[in-house]
């Protein structure tokens, strides 16, 4: 049976939540998404203690896409020295903003020959550029290439409820990304949140063919779609392409898990990032 992997969690440095005020106003993205109090954040141990409790064998930890470079590099560092504390159990991203040109793609190299192995969570609206606009990620895409990294997207729906961090990272534009992306073969992406319904419009051979390097996570999805998403989703672009994630500490595991049994399915009829995660 293959390990259970939450591929979309999101971990900080104990003393971020001590300073949350000053960041919040220094940071947009950070801002956009902790500014209430009660926006859970959590620890590398945090993690691992919801790890057991919900029988997850590995985490991959990212970060939030950051506009302030030198909160980037601390956090980075923070998930450096938490892989290292725990090599069995959690793989790492780092987090840049593409807008800095070469200092992203530098701070992409340190990390990489860090240990993390992707880059994400991006958050192309908040972090003020256009994912979709191929010199703009062409720092990004040749570092990622040299490394064989993973590359995750924030992305969002076109339509439906608004919610905190919804942004403008719709279908289209997201497939123009990728459609870049594909002259950098080294790269997978992973599209966030069902890929805003990206998978929806594969109906479209020429959509279909595009996605040939992505795969689309489950992070959040009680709070977007129904649980026959991932039966549809399945039958549009294969099981093989959903990557189970949870958006921790935002939702736990186990919720996830409970919305694939509300589907019919079970945790091995998915993906859990082992076609590219040791």
């Amino acid at each position: 049976m293959a390990l259970t992997t939450d591929f979309h969690t999101h971990i900080f440095p104990p003393w971020l939540q001590d300073q949350r005020r000053k960041w919040v106003e220094r940071d947009a993205t950070f801002g956009e998404l902790f500014a209430d109090p009660k926006a859970r954040m959590a620890t590398a141990e945090d993690l691992i203690h919801a790890m057991d409790e919900d029988g997850v064998d590995r985490s991959v930890a990212m970060g939030i896409g950051w506009t302030d470079l030198g909160l980037a590099r601390e956090a980075n560092n923070y998930i450096v020295e938490s892989v290292r504390s725990y090599p069995d159990r959690i793989n790492g991203f780092c987090s840049v903003n593409p807008a800095w040109g070469e200092a992203a793609a530098l701070e992409v190299d340190r990390c990489a020959r860090a240990g993390l192995v992707g880059i994400g969570e991006l958050h192309a609206d908040t972090q003020g550029f256009d994912i979709s606009d191929a010199d703009t990620m062409r720092p990004l895409l040749e570092v990622a290439n040299e490394h064989a990294l993973i590359i995750t997207a924030h992305t969002s729906e076109p339509v439906g409820h608004l919610y905190q961090g919804k942004g403008h990272t719709t279908p289209d534009v997201t497939l123009r990304f990728i459609e870049n992306a594909r002259a950098y073969p080294n790269v997978k992406i992973v599209c966030a949140h069902w890929g805003g319904g990206l998978p929806f419009y594969a109906l479209m051979p020429e959509v279909k063919d595009a996605l040939q390097s992505v795969w689309f996570d489950t992070a959040a999805s009680p709070f977007l779609y129904s649980p026959s998403v991932f039966s549809i989703v399945a039958d549009l672009v294969g099981a093989d392409k959903i990557i189970l994630g949870s958006d921790f500490p935002l939702i736990r595991f186990s919720r996830i898990k409970r919305q694939v049994e509300e589907a019919g399915k079970t945790l091995d009829d998915y993906a859990h990032a082992g076609p590219f995660l040791s």
